[in-house]
């Protein structure tokens, strides 16, 4: 099999090394990993292509590219030059440092990148790490997604809906619990959630030279979501699996707002 693997935290980002581990157990030994990955970090830039400027590209060691762009501009890149002789069977994008569920989905690069290879007609994957006080000191913080992520990837590559010619097909959405690796109590199909009162919002700061500048913040992540959906989940120790689209149809809304157009 061979795997295209990218994120949003970097090139150098140690979650995409966690990644690595994972589609390197996933492709076997006769398999290939490939590494398309931005340059700097992209968090936040959701499906962001860079459609108006140019992405430079440049191969760092065997297999291993990093690209001046998001997330989605990696996968096309690796999809459509430096794989473009032999396409990925698969891409992988994560290992996110932080969820990726509820709200936060809409932001993600991460998931980004997993769509990008949905509409490009590829198994996508987004792979996150839940950050919390039972597991973000630990020695290796992502230490549930490399202990489980391998397992949950396989059963989405054998049962896995991926949909048909013709429709948008299928990617998803994985978070991994805020717990250590000993304490993930299993797998949930989970649909996302949404955290009460959770927002972005603007913080703004003078600098010393007097310029203003507003710095993006987020809200509290530990809020509960609606029960059995993505953070609820996650929150409870299991890992969440949540198959998603690009389609932004809000379809039932449709009949009443026909109706009310006729």
């Amino acid at each position: 099999m061979r795997i295209l693997i990218t994120n949003d935290d970097g090139i150098n980002a140690p979650g995409l090394e966690i990644l690595h581990a994972i589609a390197t157990e996933i492709a076997g030994e006769t398999g290939e990993i490939w590494t398309v990955a931005p340059a700097f970090e992209q968090s936040g830039v959701a499906h962001c292509i860079s459609y108006t400027h140019p992405t430079m590209i440049a191969e760092l060691g065997p297999r291993r590219f990093a690209a001046e762009g998001s997330p989605a501009d990696c996968v096309l890149a690796g999809i459509h030059d430096v794989l473009a002789e032999n396409p990925p069977d698969l891409v992988l994008s994560g290992v996110n440092r932080g969820n990726n569920s509820a709200e936060s989905a809409a932001y993600s690069g991460t998931l980004g990148g997993a769509m990008e290879a949905a509409l490009q007609g590829l198994p996508g994957i987004a792979l996150s790490q839940y950050f919390g006080p039972k597991n973000a000191t630990l020695d290796n913080p992502f230490e549930a997604a490399a202990a489980h992520g391998a397992d949950v990837v396989r059963k989405l590559l054998d049962h896995g809906a991926w949909g048909a010619r013709g429709e948008y097909s299928i990617f998803y959405n994985v978070n991994f619990p805020p717990v250590p690796a000993a304490e993930v109590k299993g797998l949930r199909a989970a649909p996302q959630g949404l955290r009460p009162g959770v927002t972005h919002k603007v913080e703004p700061q003078t600098a010393p030279s007097g310029r203003r500048f507003l710095w993006v913040r987020g809200g509290d992540q530990h809020l509960q979501t609606a029960p059995g959906s993505d953070a609820a989940v996650n929150l409870e120790g299991y890992v969440s699996v949540t198959p998603m689209r690009a389609d932004f149809t809000a379809h039932d809304a449709l009949p009443a707002l026909g109706d009310a157009l006729r």
